[in-house]
């Protein structure tokens, strides 16, 4: 072998629908390489948190180790194997590298401030890192805006992208080969179990990702994807999708596609799938328009990168005050201890199992912004460190979104508690649920 092409795997843990991985494979057999599928996403490590706590709690960790022990699995069917990098820095990554002689670093672009640091910390070395765009629904370079730059509000997005009839390009098959693994480097060890938490196998839980069918791996992202549309959910979508709490409500795929064990394009290719067999309607039209959404957040990241994390987020108001940050009443609201039922009956379930549904994120965050007067950004950062289904994208441009600083034009969403406790747990049902 002439040397070494590394394969990076950072939210993209799957064989389908990955045009990196398939430009990797085709560049080591074009060009004689082995191939090294490597693991590392540094932000995250365990490390602290400037709010006092650490960047990634169990379940997040859980949820990722099950996602790469399903890769690992799949690459070695294919007579292949995932080495996974634990170190927050560059280091071992790098030394990595030289021990196999790489001749280059291949891997998903993810165009958010941290992501890029990691991507510049490889090349400082003179390692050679090709990335490729892959997580959204759309290609930024087929959208009808000049550089692929796009209005910073959703509704002139959709409606652009909707009037050029813009659709998804098709998902690209998973390799049934992969290049030899380099004979410098010693294959990982046996696999340690994941060790997740008793939340994730709790009854209560509306995603229990320590049970089979739900746990982070590309085969049971790809197996409930199936179910889902089997049993016609999509039809039904945009009726339940405010529910607070259940298995069928919404489509749940989101933890699969914040860890790249489910492409979003597959997903569309599988939902235009059923409209052609089983009807469009409304309820088919919002899962579409939920991940139009998603690719929003992460082109508006793209274009506006570390604004997004200050203190005044996109707004251009100079005489706007930066948020305070109590850190008494803060830990109340992380331990769901405010006195506010359903917004302390939401945290603990978030905490609990590392999972809440749209609707209570949105009532939440208000809450913490609006009532308690806390820092948007503690907040964006507690769920970071607690959801499995985390997206730097999507979190960061909702709460800046609620919080009056991000794209929404009418200048932030402040929920009220008591109509969203009437509208949404009249009967006290998930409250008793959670607050015993």
């Amino acid at each position: 072998m002439a040397g070494t092409l590394i394969y990076w795997f950072r939210n993209d843990l799957r064989l389908h629908d990955n045009p990196a991985l398939t430009g990797a494979i085709e560049r080591s057999r074009r060009e004689g390489l082995a191939l090294l599928p490597v693991a590392w996403h540094s932000p995250s490590a365990p490390v602290q948190t400037d709010w006092g706590f650490e960047r990634v709690g169990s379940h997040r960790q859980a949820f990722r180790q099950q996602a790469q022990s399903g890769l690992a699995e799949r690459l070695r069917m294919l007579g292949s194997d995932l080495y996974v990098l634990h170190d927050p820095t560059a280091e071992s990554f790098i030394a990595l590298a030289r021990r196999a002689g790489a001749v280059a670093v291949v891997g998903e672009a993810i165009e958010a401030p941290e992501e890029q640091g990691e991507v510049r910390a490889l090349q400082a070395t003179g390692l050679r890192v090709d990335t490729c765009w892959q997580s959204s629904l759309l290609s930024p370079e087929d959208l009808p805006w000049p550089s692929g730059r796009v209005p910073d509000v959703f509704t002139a997005f959709r409606q652009g992208v909707e009037r050029a009839n813009l659709q998804a390009p098709h998902p690209v098959l998973a390799p049934i080969q992969l290049p030899p693994w380099p004979a410098s480097v010693q294959r990982p060890m046996a696999p340690v179990p994941v060790v997740v938490p008793a939340g994730a196998t709790d009854e209560r839980s509306s995603f229990p990702y320590g049970l089979p069918a739900w746990q982070g791996s590309e085969s049971a992202a790809l197996d409930h994807l199936a179910r889902y549309l089997a049993a016609g959910r999509p039809h039904t979508y945009k009726v339940t999708r405010n529910a607070l709490t259940g298995r069928d409500f919404a489509s749940h795929w989101s933890p699969w596609l914040a860890v790249g064990t489910l492409s979003a394009r597959q997903a569309m290719a599988a939902l235009r799938t059923f409209e052609a067999a089983r009807g469009a309607n409304d309820g088919t039209y919002w899962l579409w328009f939920e991940l139009l959404w998603r690719d929003h957040f992460r082109l508006v990241m793209r274009q506006h990168g570390v604004r997004l994390f200050g203190a005044r987020g996109l707004s251009r108001d100079a005489a706007r005050s930066a948020p305070r940050h109590n850190p008494t009443v803060f830990d109340r609201w992380c331990e769901g201890r405010t006195g506010l039922p359903l917004v302390d009956a939401a945290m603990r379930e978030l905490r609990h199992t590392g999972y809440l549904s749209n609707r209570l994120r949105q009532i939440v965050a208000s809450a913490l912004i609006h009532d308690l007067g806390g820092d948007w950004r503690a907040g964006a950062a507690w769920f970071e460190a607690q959801l499995i289904d985390f997206d730097v994208h999507s979190n960061q441009g909702n709460w800046a979104y609620i919080a009056g600083v991000g794209t929404d034009p009418r200048g932030g969403r402040q929920f009220n508690l008591d109509k969203q406790t009437r509208d949404h747990d009249a009967d006290g049902r998930y409250r008793r649920r959670w607050l015993g």
